[in-house]
């Protein structure tokens, strides 16, 4: 009899021996493939932000809502993917997930305008969050004990190595071609996982697991909804505006209500009982301070180094190969840290060196070589995640049973998704406040018409997109140019300044509550 490669099944005495090299090898290919997708498409997607904002003449609340509909989805269904992953089969849903992200990436390549990709990329979030936590679940299922532990370190680095790969091949081609791209160069690699998936890959279930939580799932979506359309309108809107604030305490009350359904369900889509091990509720909290940091730094950087300095989108994504090549070269042994040293180490120093790696970015202006303003900065970063996301990752499958695999991993993709997702809506906020401050103080010391200063108020919301008021001569239209771009610059080093003090509190939960 074949074995069913699930350590669950296993410990439970259904089977002899665990899945085999041969048989992991290809879960792994399978897990890495299917998850570097999302991740490519993350990153990808940043660069190409500049690009599809002027193609489809969008503001910054527009693009707000390309990144957040992806996030929004993916956040609070991805709880559901893990569930649904136990119940039905890892394999199955992890395939359908691909499949529906891999339709909805076309669809978005496809949009003629920005409601029409907004859509899409909601339908894409949604098979994110159906593949993301299977990823991560079948490698919890096939793998045991230090071989878990390294097979993670594996899946982090590969999928960090095509992450800081996608950037590049895609700015290249939203340079020559289209930003569509970022988009469709997700088709092959959706290929290739599911016909891996197919033939190679078994499945696996955990037993025990009969029911969704679907009344948690609609409550999660209302709830975040309600706060991130919230946040992210009143930028356009005012905090006074009934939508704004009527929004947002819907969200929140949906959001107590979701608590207390999962309290009182008897197949909870979170698991309260989960976060009784201290290591389990201190992973998560640092998860999420630490990708609440990561997420806004992401959306705005790209807008920086396109924008502001003047990268190509190509450059713009090779910007980033220090990050992604020292989380490749270290990852392997980074995730061996937690047998030798245990999960509060190196989840101390990672975030310490992390919270760095952010400040540095906050000190370059307009300008200057990349050698010695953005490189320093993404090295220490690279290094600060390199010593992190591995052991974290470890730490969280670690805390639980190997039976709640699926609801760990899919927890703790939640809340990094959700912490992206509040971050853009909330730090895009105070971006966007910054600039305006900035920018007004700037502007008084230009002399301009009146109706060119109100032209130049009305498209704030464009951030450095900002269009110049025709009929401008060429020195007041370069003074307009450099007082928008410092102002962008200012709003940048406040948000980044935000994210290294969220960075240093993540070492802070590790020191406290990581055992």
């Amino acid at each position: 009899m074949r074995s069913p490669c699930d350590e669950a099944v296993i410990q439970a005495g259904r089977a002899e021996a665990p899945c085999g090299p041969g048989v992991q090898r290809w879960v792994l290919l399978a897990a890495i493939l299917g998850s570097s997708m999302a991740f490519i498409d993350s990153t990808v997607v940043n660069v190409a932000l500049p690009s599809l904002q002027a193609s489809l003449n969008a503001s910054v609340v527009d693009v707000q809502w390309v990144v957040e509909a992806y996030a929004l989805l993916m956040g609070a269904l991805i709880l559901v993917g893990g569930s649904l992953g136990d119940l039905l089969g890892r394999r199955k849903v992890f395939v359908a997930g691909v499949v529906v992200f891999a339709l909805a990436s076309l669809a978005s390549g496809l949009a003629v305008n920005v409601r029409q990709l907004i859509v899409a990329r909601a339908i894409q979030g949604m098979g994110a969050a159906f593949l993301t936590p299977g990823s991560l679940a079948l490698i919890g299922a096939s793998f045991a004990g230090e071989d878990r532990g390294r097979a993670i370190g594996l899946w982090s680095g590969f999928t960090a190595i095509t992450t800081g790969l996608g950037p590049v091949f895609g700015g290249w081609l939203i340079q020559h071609a289209s930003w569509r791209w970022a988009f469709l160069i997700n088709l092959p690699l959706a290929t290739a996982v599911v016909v891996i998936c197919l033939r190679r890959v078994p499945e696996s279930r955990r037993p025990g697991v009969d029911r969704v939580d679907w009344p948690g799932a609609l409550l999660a979506t209302l709830g975040l909804a309600g706060i991130v359309f919230g946040m992210i309108q009143s930028s356009a809107l005012g905090w006074n505006h009934p939508q704004v604030y009527s929004s947002l305490i819907l969200g929140v009350m949906a959001v107590a209500l979701f608590f207390r359904v999962e309290k009182h369900s008897s197949s909870p889509m979170v698991p309260l009982y989960l976060f009784k091990s201290r290591t389990f509720s201190g992973a998560n909290l640092l998860t999420f301070v630490l990708y609440a940091a990561i997420g806004i730094f992401f959306f705005l950087l790209p807008l920086n180094l396109i924008q502001v300095q003047g990268y190509s989108p190509a450059q713009a994504g090779a910007a980033g190969l220090p990050l992604i090549l020292l989380m490749f070269s270290l990852s392997r042994w980074s995730g061996s840290l937690v047998p030798r040293y245990g999960s509060r180490l190196p989840l101390t120093v990672g975030p310490l060196v992390a919270a760095l790696g952010l400040a540095l970015f906050a000190v370059p202006a307009v300008g200057g070589s990349y050698w010695s303003t953005f490189f320093p900065a993404y090295v220490v970063l690279g290094l600060g995640m390199s010593v992190t996301v591995p052991p974290l990752t470890t730490a969280v499958m670690q805390a639980v049973d190997p039976g709640h695999a699926g609801a760990a991993s899919g927890v703790n993709n939640a809340v990094a998704r959700v912490a992206g997702l509040l971050a853009v809506a909330v730090f895009g906020a105070v971006m966007l406040a910054c600039f305006r401050s900035s920018l007004h103080r700037s502007l008084k010391q230009v002399t301009l018409p009146h109706e060119v200063v109100q032209t130049i108020r009305a498209n704030e919301i464009k951030l450095a997109a900002l269009p110049l008021p025709e009929g401008l001569d060429s020195d007041s239209a370069s003074q307009v140019r450099a007082s928008v771009a410092g102002a962008f610059v200012f709003g940048f080093r406040v948000v980044i300044l935000i994210c290294s003090g969220l960075a240093l509190a993540g070492a802070v939960i590790a020191r406290a509550l990581i055992e």
